[in-house]
C-alpha cells in the first residue's frame, strides 16, 4: 500500500492525533518509563551534542534529551504532535516538515547533527517509494562519524532485510543491531528491531 501510513490515519480519523497525544500524556502521568531511546541516544553521544529527532512525535525523546543538556531539533510532518510538543517540553527546537523534503538549513538549523534519533515506528509509517530518500535525507544531516538511531516493529510492511538494503543504497553503514531501545540483542526472531547506521 502506497502513501505516509500516517497521514493515511489522520485522514480517516482527524481525532488520531489528539488521541496519540493524551496517550503519552497520560503515560508520563502514571509514572510509566518513556525515555528508553532517549537513554541510548544520550550514551552514544557526546555532552552537549547536536541531535535530530527525526519524526519526533508529541516530544518525548526530543523533549528528554534537551532536559540531558543536548541542543536538540524536533521535525514531524503532524502539527498537532509538534504543538503538544511545544506545549509540553520547552527546550528543543520544533518544525513541522516532512522528513521526505527534509532541509533543516534553509528553516535555520545550518549545522550537521552528531546524532539522530528515528523511533516511534516512523520508518514504517513512511510511504514505502520515500524510505530511501527519508534515509538520505537523514544522512546529509549528520555530521562526519554521525550516527543514527531507528527503531521499528516487524509486522508493519517493512521488513528487516529490506530496510538494510535501503541503508546501504543510502551510503550508510550498519554499525549495531538490537531487539530493543534496552539493548538486548537482536536475533532471527526478533519482533522489533532497533538499527544504528553511520555515515
Amino acid at each position: 500500500m502506497t502513501g505516509n501510513r500516517w497521514l493515511r490515519k489522520i485522514a480517516e480519523d482527524p481525532q488520531h492525533s489528539h488521541w496519540y497525544v493524551e496517550r503519552f500524556r497520560a503515560k508520563a502521568a502514571a509514572g510509566e518509563d518513556l525515555h528508553g531511546e532517549a537513554r541510548l541516544v544520550d550514551a552514544m553521544a557526546p555532552r552537549g551534542a547536536r541531535i535530530l529527532d527525526a519524526g519526533c512525535g508529541s516530544g518525548r525523546v526530543a523533549g528528554r534529551l534537551a532536559e540531558l543538556g543536548h541542543r536538540v531539533v524536533g521535525v514531524d510532518v503532524d502539527p498537532v504532535l509538534v504543538a503538544a510538543a511545544e506545549e509540553d517540553h520547552p527546550g528543543p527546537a520544533w518544525v513541522v516538515a516532512d522528513l521526505v523534503e527534509l532541509d533543516l538549513a534553509s528553516r535555520g538549523f545550518p549545522d550537521p547533527f552528531d546524532s539522530v534519533v528515528c523511533a516511534g515506528n516512523v520508518m514504517a509509517f513512511l510511504d514505502p517509494a520515500t524510505r530511501r530518500t527519508v534515509l538520505a535525507r537523514l544522512r546529509s544531516h549528520l555530521a562526519p562519524g554521525g550516527r543514527i538511531a531507528l527503531g521499528f516493529a516487524a509486522g508493519r510492511g517493512y521488513e528487516f532485510d529490506d530496510f538494510f538494503e535501503d541503508v546501504t543504497a543510502t551510503g550508510l553503514r550498519e554499525e549495531l543491531r538490537l531487539s530493543s531501545w534496552d539493548l538486548r540483542p537482536f536475533t532471527p526472531g526478533s519482533g522489533f528491531l532497533v538499527a544504528v547506521v553511520g555515515r
